[in-house]
This record gives C-alpha cells, sequence and structure tokens, in this order.
C-alpha cells in the first residue's frame, strides 16, 4: 500500500515537472543537479545535491526555491522510512512558504503536505495524516490530481476501520477518467464494502479493477490487485484460491524488484502453503532483515550527508570563536576552583559549628550543597558554553556578565542567598534558559511560556522549576542527540504541567542515581508533583512533568 501512495505522488510531481522546470530557469545549479539525479533513480547523489542547494539559497534568502529543496529531502527521507526527520524537514518548509500564495509556492506546499500525509500515515498519526491530506487537496490545481487525494484519504480511513468514510472518498475518487486511478478507487471500494458486509461479492468489481491494471501495465497496482484478492479468500477460508493469487503475487513482485510487496506475498504464502513453510518462513526472515538493514544504512548515509555539511559550514565559524572559548572556558575553570575554595572553607566552618550533629545531619548537608553547586555553578556554566557554541557571533560583554552572575551566585552559596537578588521575570528566564541550547543543528520549540502559567506557584517552586528545566535541557544535550525539542507548559485547575519531547535516542537504559534525570525525578516528588517517562515511544523521549499550585 505504501508503494502505491509513493506512485501517486510521483505521477503528481511528472505531471507538473513541465512547470516546475519553467519555474526554476537559472536557478541554482545544485537544485538542476539533484532533479536530474532524482529523475534516474539516484536518491543519495540526489539528497546530497539537495543539501547543498538548501545551504546555497537559504543564504541567499531564496525561500520559495529553498523550500523546493527541502521538500525534496523530506520525500526522500520518508521513502526510506526516516519518517520524523522527514516531518521536521517539512516543518521547515511551512515555515518558508508562510504567507507566499503564488501558484509555485502552493505547488511545493502541496507536495509537501502530501509527503507529511504519507510520513504520518506511516507512524500510524493518522488523524494527522487526514489533515495534512486535506491541506495537499485545497491546493490541488487539477481534478486529477483532487482525485488521487482522494484515494489516499480513503485509505486512511480504511487503516483507522471508519468503513463509512472511507467508503464516501472512494466514490468520489471512482469519478476519475484516468484508468489507473479508477482501477485503484474501484479495488479500494469493494475491498471496503467486503469489510463493512461480509455477505458481499466484491468479485466483479475486484477483477474489473485486475483487468485494467493489466491492460494498463501497471505492475504496482496489479499486485495490489492479486493481494486484494488473496485477502478475500483467506476470509472467504478458499485456501486453494487464495494461494493461487498469492503465488501470483509474489511472482510478480520478483519481476518488480519489490522487496515490500515480495514480503506481503511471502507473508500470505507462510500461511497458506504448510509444505513449503520452512522455506517461505527463511526467505520472508531473509528478506524482512536486509530491506531492514538497506533502510537503515539510507537513514545513517542521509545523517552522515547532513552532519558533513554542516562540519564544513562550522570551519570557520569555530576558528573565529576558539580564542574566546578558550578564554570562557578558562573562566569557567577559575570559578569552579574558587567554588571548591568556597565549599570547602564552608564545610569547615559548618563541622566546627555543628560538631555534636548527628552523622545523618552532615550527610543530608553535604547533599543539598552538591546539588546547589550542580543547580547553580555547574548547570549555569554548561549553559553559558552552550549558548556560546550555539552562536555565530559572540557577544563579549554579555558573555561577562553572564560568568560575573555565576561567580557572585557560586559565592552566594555559603550564604543561603541564591535568589535573594533575583528580580528577573521568570517568564523570561524560561524562554532565555530553552533558547540558549537552540542552534542550527538542534530546533527548540517553547510553547504556553506566558506571565499567567507561573502567577499559581511560589518563589520556591518557580526556582526548582528553572533548574528541573536546566538538568532536563543539559541531558538532552548531552545524551539524546535530538535536532528536534518541543517544551509545553500548562495550567489546569490545581496543577500547573510541563510537557517536555524529543526526536533524540531516547533512554537507552534504566535511570541510574548518577544520571541527571533521576535528580529530576527526586525534585518533583519533593514538591509533591509527578513525573512520567514515556519509554513506548518509537524514537526519542516524552517527560510529562506535573506540579501542583502552591
Amino acid at each position: 500500500m505504501k508503494r502505491i501512495i509513493f506512485f501517486i505522488l510521483i505521477t503528481f510531481i511528472s505531471c507538473n515537472k513541465e512547470k516546475l522546470q519553467d519555474a526554476v530557469g537559472a536557478s541554482n545549479e545544485n537544485l538542476l543537479k539533484a532533479q536530474d539525479f532524482r529523475d534516474n533513480g539516484n536518491a543519495d547523489s540526489a539528497y546530497v545535491y539537495y543539501t547543498k542547494a538548501k545551504d546555497d539559497l537559504l543564504k541567499i534568502h531564496d525561500s520559495i526555491e529553498a523550500a523546493r529543496a527541502i521538500t525534496n529531502l523530506a520525500i526522500i527521507e520518508c521513502d526510506n522510512g526516516d519518517y520524523r526527520t522527514s516531518i521536521a524537514n517539512s516543518i521547515e518548509v511551512e515555515k518558508l512558504l508562510q504567507n507566499k500564495h503564488d501558484s509555485i509556492s502552493e505547488l511545493i506546499a502541496s507536495k509537501n503536505y502530501n509527503s507529511i500525509a504519507i510520513a504520518s500515515k506511516n507512524l500510524k498519526n493518522f488523524d494527522d495524516a487526514i489533515h495534512y491530506y486535506n491541506l495537499a487537496l485545497s491546493l490541488a490545481k487539477t481534478k486529477i490530481d483532487s482525485l488521487a487525494f482522494y484515494n489516499n484519504i480513503g485509505d486512511t480511513y480504511v487503516e483507522q476501520y471508519d468503513l463509512e468514510s472511507a467508503k464516501a472518498y472512494f466514490q468520489r475518487a471512482i469519478k476519475t477518467h484516468d484508468q489507473k486511478d479508477y482501477a485503484r478507487a474501484l479495488n479500494n471500494l469493494a475491498k471496503t464494502k467486503f469489510l463493512e458486509n461480509n455477505d458481499y461479492d466484491p468479485m466483479p468489481e475486484l477483477s474489473e479493477a485486475w483487468k485494467i491494471r493489466i491492460q494498463e501495465n501497471d505492475h504496482t497496482g496489479i499486485n495490489s490487485s492479486l493481494a486484494t484478492i488473496a485477502d478475500y479468500y483467506i476470509k472467504k477460508d478458499e485456501k486453494s484460491k487464495a494461494l493461487f493469487y498469492a503465488q501470483e503475487m509474489y511472482k510478480i513482485a520478483q519481476k518488480n524488484k519489490s522487496p515490500d510487496d515480495r514480503l506481503e506475498a511471502l507473508h500470505k504464502l507462510i500461511r497458506l502453503n504448510p509444505e513449503n513453510y520452512s522455506e517461505n518462513f527463511n526467505t520472508y526472515t531473509l528478506l524482512r532483515d536486509s530491506l531492514e538493514t538497506t533502510r537503515n544504512n539510507s537513514k545513517n548515509r542521509f545523517a552522515i550527508i547532513r552532519s558533513k555539511t554542516e562540519q564544513l559550514k562550522n570551519i570557520i565559524t569555530e576558528k573565529q570563536n576558539r580564542i574566546l572559548r578558550q578564554s570562557v572556558i578558562l573562566g569557567a575553570l577559575v570559578i569552579a576552583i574558587i567554588i571548591l575554595v568556597l565549599i570547602l572553607g564552608w564545610f569547615r566552618k559548618k563541622q566546627k559549628i555543628q560538631q555534636q550533629k548527628s552523622e545523618l545531619d552532615l550527610k543530608n548537608t553535604q547533599l543539598a550543597m552538591s546539588k546547589k553547586v550542580h543547580d547553580v555553578v555547574a548547570n549555569g556554566v554548561y549553559q553559558i558554553l552552550t549558548e556560546i557554541e550555539n552562536q555565530e557571533e559572540m557577544d563579549k560583554n554579555r558573555i561577562l556578565y553572564k560568568l560575573e552572575s555565576v561567580y557572585e551566585k557560586s559565592r552566594d552559596i555559603s550564604y543561603e542567598n541564591l535568589s535573594s537578588n533575583n528580580q528577573e521575570d521568570f517568564r523570561d528566564k524560561v524562554s532565555q534558559l530553552l533558547s540558549s541550547f537552540q542552534n542550527e543543528n538542534r530546533k527548540i520549540f517553547i510553547v504556553g511560556n506566558e506571565e499567567k502559567i507561573w502567577n499559581h506557584l511560589s518563589d520556591s517552586k518557580q526556582e526548582e522549576i528553572y533548574h528541573i528545566l536546566q538538568e532536563l535541557m543539559v541531558n538532552m544535550k548531552k545524551h539524546s542527540l535530538a535536532d528536534l525539542v518541543v517544551i509545553r507548559f500548562e495550567n489546569s485547575k490545581n496543577s500547573t504541567h510541563i510537557y517536555y519531547s524529543d526526536n533524540g535516542i531516547g533512554i537507552q537504559e534504566k535511570l541510574n542515581p548518577k544520571n541527571g534525570l533521576r535528580n529530576t525525578e527526586n525534585r518533583i516528588h519533593s514538591m509533591k508533583g509527578t513525573i512520567i517517562f514515556d519509554l513506548e515511544t518509537e524514537k526519542g523521549l516524552k517527560i510529562n512533568i506535573s506540579l501542583p499550585h502552591s
């Protein structure tokens, strides 16, 4: 089914190819090379040149052509199973095309929406898929394009088992004069009618769709028909007929060199042909593993291409900032030494005053002090280093001011005076903290950071929340490899909620006592709040935090 959707997308692109080429004209040379490689089926080379074209076009602020390049990157990523990266690129396209309503922009936007819909569908986000298919449909320029989108929407409703809605869209799609689209809609409509009513006989319509596809030499469509007919006979418990169509499907999938169709056919043969069970099962396992390896390798190659492009782009900036970074690091080391001296002096003084205190009290005092040093100094210095790393141009006075602020806070540790001079608006503090972790490779989206969100929380809880957010972002930068982070704040009747998500590698092992996230969990429990780690997500990390008002 995925191959059919991509076939419709390629058909849509081909129908508009001449229009696109006219619009390109004398545009970026890398973009033209990428299009040639894409048309010749060389996805890797196309990806390289689309990446180069994107950087060139963004430098000269050609947002439309840059959007074209990024859209094609997203399509290639989606075609190779890297759905989340594809959607992240498509979101960038949406921003570039915002408030642009010319025909070329709308054509690119339609392709982009269709790509998001396909990726969302493969991630089982069916509501998102339908939403973006409808957006693409709203920009369709021809009736043929519209009818093709009706088919895609109908397919998505079938996945949700909303057969009534699916049937309505297939009945619209079937009105096309294009024979391939008609056969696809007819096949889907018949299948939906049978799913809705097991007494319905879909074979006349399924056979008609199959014959049209044979006449049109539509190999992808032929396999779709054979799969549908085989499934029908499986449900009717007519295994001999189902086996015949499954074997035919496998033969054609081999001729087409279609691994997805071969896997689907082998899955049916394993069930229907007990005599060759072992052979079919071994073939299925080898093919599945090979396909997964191939797609993972494609993802890795594309990641390497992105990484090398960014490395080349960062060489000049790195040279310019090296001296300043070294100075800041040296200053940070000096501050760290001062902090250690202050901490040692504080402990000695405290030990003399509290000689009669129990061993447990001393241990708790040390833990509390370590926590303050980690929150105020270590994370503060790390945040400054992150801001320096993420900014191309350094404001020396601003950096010195921040270092002086960390120094003052470190000195105040021994006097228990961390927040007495903190008059900065908490909303701005949160925004500045989160934004400092954003760079060209990592996007940070902040939602709901408004003054009214924080009105229900005491100063001490606000201070704890600041450190919780700081620990989340430091952990993300050090360990997650994420390039997209979303932090959303909202209030309910009695609680403030923080929703964190990224597209990184997630939590690879159980939390341990030295893990920054374990520290975060302890903080939240001390405030009688709750924290939930979503470990079921396919990729990345999701954390939901709730704190009671006070």
